[in-house]
């Protein structure tokens, strides 16, 4: 994690102590005059450097995890939208494109791209759009001198950059870089914005070609933590505020869990998770919210 302002290295020290104390999890700290050994820039003010953490390519991961779960006797149909589940004696009954389901138990597991087929959850989660970029394959000098360690890299603002250099060389640049949901004429000007967040974390690049800009939603919740358990009878698990990959693996296997019948908690177990005061699924108030942040990462 690199720190955006001086201060935010201070906190760095805070969280080194706590993580150490609550959780004995070690991490260490790179002061700014050293931190040219992990990450090419002066624009940060040094660094917190955990070594257990990493990163997996999230697509091998899903199609690892769709192979299991039909080794498991899962039946797993792609390109089907589903209706609204309908209530059928002690299940329920769901349509789709691809024909009708009968089940005892629904997880809604649809996160940031819920719809009217799950109207109380879509009242409780907000989609927002998340972007990233990636540069043309850079030379071998200019690609080891962004990260020498080739880590994974955020740094410390609400309006995040997350980027790390490929094995062909590219880097990886990404981060909310608008508040709004994800289109074409999103992705370009997310691209944009997030071309110049790059040269101004990496001026070396002032010229490197931007070759792909792609996007997606991720889901909020008002409290900005997960959520899971049972809501109009239909489970569900979401809200994972962009930490899905961890996250939704870990409540996708605590809600299963309680599906199977076992009497489980969980401190994300929430079957009485409220609605968004006048939301009904569009967030009209993304703009609003974005320049808020805006204004907290100038401030802070």
């Amino acid at each position: 994690m690199a720190a955006w302002k001086p201060s935010h290295f201070e906190e760095f020290r805070d969280e080194q102590q706590l993580l150490a104390r609550v959780f004995n999890h070690r991490v260490h700290l790179v002061p700014k005059s050293e931190q040219r050994s992990e990450l090419g820039t002066d624009r940060y003010y040094g660094l917190l450097i955990d070594e257990r953490s990493g990163a997996i390519n999230p697509a091998q991961y899903v199609q690892g995890l769709a192979a299991a779960a039909r080794r498991a006797g899962a039946t797993i149909v792609s390109g089907a939208a589903a209706e609204r589940p309908e209530r059928q004696g002690a299940g329920f009954r769901v349509r789709s494109s691809a024909g009708t389901v009968e089940a005892r138990d629904v997880l809604v597991a649809t996160n940031g791209y819920t719809d009217g087929a799950a109207p109380a959850l879509q009242r409780r989660l907000i989609p927002i759009g998340s972007y990233i970029v990636a540069t043309e394959t850079l030379d071998a000098g200019t690609a080891d001198a962004l990260l020498p360690k080739r880590r994974m890299a955020f740094d410390s603002k609400n309006f995040l950059y997350y980027f790390r250099v490929t094995s062909d060389r590219r880097l990886l640049f990404g981060g909310r870089a608008e508040f709004g949901r994800p289109n074409p004429e999103s992705t370009r000007r997310a691209a944009g914005i997030l071309r110049s967040g790059m040269v101004q974390v990496f001026p070396q690049l002032a010229n490197a070609r931007i070759e792909y800009a792609w996007s997606g939603n991720v889901a909020f919740t008002r409290d900005q933590m997960p959520h899971a358990g049972l809501l109009d009878g239909l489970y569900y698990a979401g809200g994972y505020c962009g930490h899905g990959v961890a996250m939704a693996t870990h409540l996708g296997e605590q809600i299963a869990r309680r599906i199977a019948g076992e009497p489980i908690t969980h401190p994300f177990f929430d079957d009485a998770f409220a609605a968004i005061p006048m939301y009904t699924g569009t967030p009209w108030f993304l703009p609003f919210v974005g320049a808020y942040y805006q204004v907290k990462d100038w401030l802070q």
